[in-house]
């Protein structure tokens, strides 16, 4: 599976350290499973959740977009 990060995701994923960005890491990897939600309001973004931080991405044809990884507060507004 084919992974791309946008800018914002990838700043925030080499700013964590480094069991967090492994962590991560492992979660984006293991894509479909894991506590996947899609989001209400949109129709192709859904969330991972991995401890605190929630990772919003899409599916597309070859992969999968990691559009940002964010703590949990600011996810969801």
């Amino acid at each position: 599976m084919n992974t791309s990060y946008s800018k914002d995701a990838a700043k925030v994923l080499s700013r964590l350290d480094v069991p967090t960005k492994h962590r991560i890491r492992a979660a984006i990897h293991g894509i479909p499973q894991g506590d996947i939600k899609k989001l209400r309001g949109s129709t192709n973004l859904c969330r991972l959740r991995v401890g605190i931080w929630r990772i919003l991405f899409m599916h597309e044809d070859d992969g999968v977009f990691i559009a940002d990884i964010v703590p949990r507060g600011d996810a969801y507004k």
